[in-house]
């Protein structure tokens, strides 16, 4: 009995087993809407999730006695162990189905922000923050393989852009909600709050998504397993794909992760609730991760890409003047070129991998929160060493990589099997 998730596009050989067509989700449909907006709340629920602890951070140094790099480990706990898990839950995924996994992912990750808030140490904290990565690896691995599967190919850039964009406003709402209610209550009532909000987007993600069409199950074989790994490490343009996550998102957390220090100190001396506002400079990553993920659908992704890192580049340099006005127009700047390059490099990957695209996805996410994770962390050295300066240093190194890794992914020839790989 057929659902109804219609009109629909059929992609498939004259020849091809009924069993085996593909039937993709077409723009504009209800299917469509329903879609985008199930993963816009899942990617709302994760990105709040893991970064409403940013703006706590100067607080917890006080709190516990700890210094800047000890307290970014409430981050880059949970930005490791998601990482570790999607090496894990991607190819589980790959066996028992997508939307089961992401579902269990949402409600595993709530309950255990909620139960973070009611822990006695800082050691407890850290636990319930690394069992939250490693829930929120299950929709982090498994969302973008979703849409690559169900989306239309021509549309799959739109797709993953209005995902990236529940990620944005995720990530500015758990900033910001954190950011403000610190200053009124406790960090801990604060997690309740986002562990509640976070509950609600997992109920609304489990009612809406549609069940997946395209999903061909898998086997769980560790030879089968392996041989996905090596097939995407000897493509020419995945592993370099994988080091730009890394990178970039590396680029991105270590300035969030210290800004606040910078601004609650001279010449500055912000209120908390200032510089929790100022997660409204997502807003720009909303716009810019779908308006530049249909761009690359236009242009191609070769042309786009190395585009949005000079972007970031611009928006770093202006921050490392003094006024004010400057600082909060380069974090703009950084934070739209971010998103569009995320939004880019995303959608490429389900554009790039030819098989075992959940294994690519989960690849390209531990790079990604890899990257979060330990340069997340490391940047609390250069900015013991240097301040800010010593920010600015360091992350304008990892553009530089970033860089030359989107033009050398420029060069690269088209796919002899899949000539919209760009």
């Amino acid at each position: 009995m057929k659902t109804a998730i219609a009109p629909l596009t059929h992609e498939v050989a004259p020849d091809m087993p009924a069993q085996l067509q593909e039937i993709y989700i077409e723009k504009g449909t209800p299917a469509f809407m329903r879609t985008v907006l199930a993963l816009f709340c899942g990617g709302f629920a994760t990105f709040a999730l893991l970064y409403c602890v940013q703006p706590m951070m100067p607080l917890l140094s006080h709190e516990y006695s700890i210094n800047a790099a000890q307290s970014s480990l409430i981050l880059s706990v949970a930005t490791g162990m998601l990482a570790f898990g999607l090496l894990i839950t991607g190819p589980i995924s790959d066996r028992v189905g997508r939307k089961p996994v992401m579902v269990t992912a949402l409600f595993a990750a709530a309950l255990c922000t909620m139960a973070s808030a009611m822990m006695p140490s800082w050691h407890g904290v850290l636990l319930m923050r690394a069992l939250i990565g490693l829930s929120l690896s299950g929709l982090a691995a498994v969302a973008m393989t979703y849409l690559s599967e169900e989306i239309h190919p021509h549309h799959i850039g739109l797709a993953m852009g209005l995902y990236i964009a529940g990620n944005a406003i995720g990530g500015m709402s758990g900033r910001l909600i954190t950011g403000v209610l610190i200053d009124f209550v406790s960090w801990h009532t604060a997690m309740l709050v986002i562990g509640g909000l976070a509950l609600i987007a997992a109920a609304v993600f489990w009612k809406i998504l549609p069940e997946s069409r395209n999903f061909r199950s898998r086997s769980l074989h560790p030879r089968s397993l392996l041989d996905g790994f090596t097939m995407h490490f000897r493509d020419a343009g995945l592993p370099l794909l994988f080091l730009e996550a890394f990178v970039l998102m590396g680029a991105f957390v270590t300035l969030f992760n210290y800004i606040g220090y910078r601004l609650l100190a001279e010449p500055y001396h912000m209120d908390q609730v200032f510089v929790g506002l100022l997660s409204i400079v997502y807003l720009s990553g909303i716009y810019s991760s779908a308006k530049i993920g249909a761009l690359a659908d236009k242009l191609g992704r070769r042309k786009v890409l190395w585009s949005t890192i000079v972007l970031m580049i611009a928006g770093l340099a202006l921050t490392m003047f003094t006024p004010l006005v400057l600082v909060i127009i380069g974090m703009l700047i950084f934070t739209f070129g971010f998103f569009g390059a995320h939004s880019v490099a995303s959608s490429w990957i389900g554009r790039r991998a030819l098989k075992a695209k959940g294994q690519a996805s989960s690849l390209y996410l531990f790079s990604y929160y890899a990257g979060s994770s330990i340069a997340g962390t490391a940047g609390g050295v250069f900015w013991h060493l240097g301040g800010w300066n010593g920010i600015g240093l360091f992350i304008g190194t990892l553009l530089l990589i970033a860089l030359l890794v989107a033009l050398k992914l420029a060069k690269l020839p088209l796919l002899p099997q899949n000539g919209s790989a760009t």
